[in-house]
């Protein structure tokens, strides 16, 4: 008998293009810095967060198995776009293009940068779908709202207590980077809470047309497991 190959959903595809959007779109609008009254942060404090909320909900309804294979499609693209950015920025510009600088600043981002993003990335996504997968067995499937917060405080406090040192550690003064680290936990988190409503409301509707609410009893969380789904 032929054996019957494992399948994902419309649905879960359109939530993976997502997440992969915000992850390479957090790249490009990292290269600003923004003010929010008194504080600075990068660009990527407006898009890099809705990755977390895709992966609470991919979590919360089709479970950490396929949130592991979205983690890692996502780190891939992402690796890949880099990758791609970082040879255009390399090839020398034609004779008449004038923009060169500004290539530079979006596309020609630094070896270190890249590797502190992409760890701190693995690290804090598969924390947060970890922390969520287990709490929800924990609670029996109950208390959304505060597993969606306390594992994005895991994973936004793992993502940024990675990151920051390995990308600005020497560059940045330490009495600056613990409180520019300690703000984009904060904003991050704030920004979950206010999205939270909705994001509630997505879930409650993927569940029903889905027909799926996953609980990961007896799975394996090994992180390197990408195929099974």
């Amino acid at each position: 008998m032929k054996k019957k190959q494992p399948t994902v959903s419309v649905l879960f595809m359109l939530f993976s293009i997502l997440f992969c959007v915000c992850l390479i779109a957090a790249n490009l609008f990292a290269t600003k810095q923004i003010a929010l009254g008194n504080i600075s942060v990068t660009g990527g404090l407006i898009i890099f967060p809705i990755s977390y909320i895709v992966n609470d909900c991919v979590c919360e309804v089709w479970g950490y198995k396929k949130t592991r294979l979205l983690i890692w499609v996502g780190f891939a693209m992402n690796f890949f776009f880099v990758l791609m950015g970082a040879l255009c920025d390399l090839i020398p510009a034609a004779p008449y293009y004038t923009n060169t600088e500004g290539f530079h600043g979006v596309f020609g981002l630094a070896p270190r940068v890249a590797m502190a993003s992409f760890c701190a990335f693995l690290v804090g996504s598969f924390l947060n779908a970890y922390v969520m997968s287990r709490m929800k067995i924990a609670s029996n499937g109950n208390n959304f709202s505060a597993r969606a917060i306390l594992s994005t405080i895991a994973g936004e406090g793992a993502d940024s207590l990675i990151f920051f040192p390995l990308a600005l550690g020497g560059v940045v003064p330490t009495d600056a980077l613990i409180p520019l680290m300690l703000w984009q936990v904060v904003l991050k988190t704030v920004y979950e809470v206010i999205a939270l409503p909705l994001t509630i409301r997505v879930v409650k509707l993927l569940k029903a047309h889905e027909g799926e609410d996953v609980y990961d009893n007896g799975i394996s969380y090994n992180v390197l497991n990408v195929l099974s789904i």
